[in-house]
């Protein structure tokens, strides 16, 4: 990683990119790029129209510019978590809440880890860490379609830093595959959600089943319901499968509509990934708890760098009968949030709270975080500027960053119904 910036410098360029996300509209989306890539991608001229153009909100017009310096703050976040997941007593606390298939260590680290930042006034907060994050490969496209109106801002700020995203996504499914003492390629890879087709990001499936054609594997999007585990071998329409991209939510496969998936997983007849560890390991929300416990982490060996890393976790304890009126009294500045939640789901601000849903809290499962507000990016709608909330993601395989974006919204939490919103691509600054 390159060494930080000074520190005069890297002030400036916070404040550059915040002008910039204020009073910046000279770079745009290029829709009908996006549109041209997306269908070569996807092999289908109609995929625009019938799958991207339904879907209003999947794209904002206006991308996000972040600071080299924040980006950095970022990554020592994301490694320091890393480093955090290592430690043997992190590992039993965190595996003494989750279910028994979540110690069977397969080996696999788990594709597309999603790291979620707040860009707060000190600095980026990471809020949480997914699993199965969703939309790399539309963002991919999306930051390729950026149309700069003069030359000179072109120039500039080129075009945001996507890397070498196939050929890193293609390392990352081998590597998986090697992880589990597999040798060679995968011969087929299953993408696996309930009802995948009607998904908001489906589309983004059939692209990943077109790049793992594109790399010499067959690939098929499949229903987790209508695998079948037979002599030793999953299947999906009689087809073998030897690793499942796993899209679904049911992060400890207990569904009785997995049962299949499951039965191959613990059988290691499949490759599985994200699997349930890693869920374990990274994204249940009381882990977040552990994150920004300092004491116990160094208690448990964490290193003084590790720790001050880890202070972009923002303080996080389990609701409990015990601490229920503290944090009752506190919680304007409190957000909750379900330990197995996912996509925004049942996450409640806490000066939105009423006393019904904080019945439902303290039935249990839930976690409280300090508030990290989000920075804004101001759009433009209807002939005028409106700010609109900004998560900023990481998507990281093995400590590396294969691809850095946005999402801007409105609310309490991301969605894809704000007009201007959706996912926004990053130039860093």
């Amino acid at each position: 990683m390159d060494a930080p910036l000074p520190a005069s410098a890297a002030s400036e360029a916070r404040s550059v990119s915040e002008f910039l996300n204020h009073e910046c509209f000279c770079i745009t989306l290029d829709r009908n790029v996006l549109c041209r890539a997306l269908e070569r991608e996807a092999g289908d001229p109609e995929f625009c129209r019938t799958l991207i153009g339904p879907k209003t909100n999947l794209f904002s017009n206006v991308p996000v510019f972040l600071s080299e310096a924040n980006v950095g703050e970022m990554l020592r976040i994301v490694h320091a978590v890393e480093a955090a997941t290592r430690l043997p007593f992190y590992r039993e606390a965190a595996l003494s809440w989750a279910p028994e298939i979540a110690r069977r260590d397969f080996g696999p680290l788990g594709v597309f880890m999603g790291y979620d930042f707040h860009l707060a006034a000190d600095g980026p907060k990471l809020i949480e860490v997914n699993t199965n994050a969703g939309g790399a490969f539309l963002n991919a496209l999306l930051a390729k379609a950026q149309r700069a109106c003069c030359a000179e801002v072109e120039v500039a700020l080129g075009k945001p830093k996507a890397g070498d995203f196939d050929s890193a996504v293609m390392r990352m499914f081998k590597h998986e595959w090697e992880l589990q003492n597999r040798q060679g390629i995968p011969r087929r890879i299953a993408i696996v959600d309930d009802r995948p087709a009607e998904q908001y990001l489906y589309p983004e499936f059939l692209l990943a089943q077109r790049f793992f054609q594109r790399n010499g594997i067959d690939a098929m999007v499949v229903d987790g319901n209508e695998l079948r585990y037979e002599r030793g071998q999953l299947l999906a329409e009689g087809a073998p499968i030897d690793l499942v991209y796993n899209r679904l939510v049911d992060f400890s496969l207990d569904d009785p509509e997995h049962r299949d998936l499951r039965a191959a997983y613990l059988e290691d007849a499949v490759v599985v990934t994200p699997n349930p560890r890693v869920h374990a390991l990274y994204a249940d929300k009381r882990n977040l708890a552990l994150l920004s416990d300092h004491s116990t982490l160094r208690s448990w060996g964490a290193s003084a760098q590790m720790l001050a890393d880890l202070r972009g976790v923002p303080h996080t304890v389990p609701v409990t009968s015990g601490n229920a009126q503290e944090l009752w009294q506190k919680r304007k500045s409190l957000f909750f949030k379900p330990a197995g939640g996912y996509g925004s789901k049942a996450v409640y601000r806490g000066d939105k709270v009423t006393k019904g849903v904080w019945a439902e809290i303290l039935r249990g499962g839930y976690v409280a975080q300090e508030f990290a507000a989000p920075s804004e990016r101001m759009i433009q709608l209807d002939g005028s500027s409106e700010p609109r909330k900004t998560d900023v993601r990481l998507y990281v395989y093995d400590g590396q960053v294969l691809l850095t974006a946005a999402r801007l919204y409105q609310g309490q939490t991301t969605n894809f119904r704000t007009p201007g919103g959706g996912f926004a691509p990053v130039f860093v600054i």
